[in-house]
């Protein structure tokens, strides 16, 4: 199978990574979830694995040089400042949030009565 260029895997392990800690912050935000669960379907194509956990472990294996070792440890294998840095303004030109875009979790105000039911005024 032909594999992608270390430094895209690295960025968008990197996306995954961030969108799973705001996850894990505001798990009943839709917005984050969706862009969650986009990101780990992007590993997985990139990967060519059927699902995000596989297609996370794939990428971790791949970047730190394609041999499972026992005595790596989790911090060898992290992306590097630099390519972190590259998401953001490529995802904002194309009118996505990125993770660094949110900085407190607030609820959706829903309009209507209750239900989030709109009211008719009559």
């Amino acid at each position: 199978m032909l594999l992608p260029a270390k430094a895209e895997v690295a960025r968008h392990l990197e996306q995954y990574r961030a969108w799973e800690r705001l996850l894990l912050v505001a798990p009943m935000d839709h917005a984050v979830r969706g862009n969650f669960e986009n990101s780990g379907y992007t590993l997985c194509v990139l990967m060519g694995k059927r699902c995000a956990r596989e297609a996370v472990d794939a990428a971790e294996q791949y970047l730190r040089g394609g041999a499972r070792s026992s005595g790596a440890s989790p911090a060898s294998s992290a992306p590097t400042a630099a390519s972190a840095s590259a998401t953001t303004p490529a995802s904002s030109a194309r009118g996505r949030r990125t993770p660094g875009a949110v900085t407190a979790f607030r609820p959706v105000e829903r309009a209507g009565g209750p239900g989030g039911v709109p009211e008719t005024g009559q």
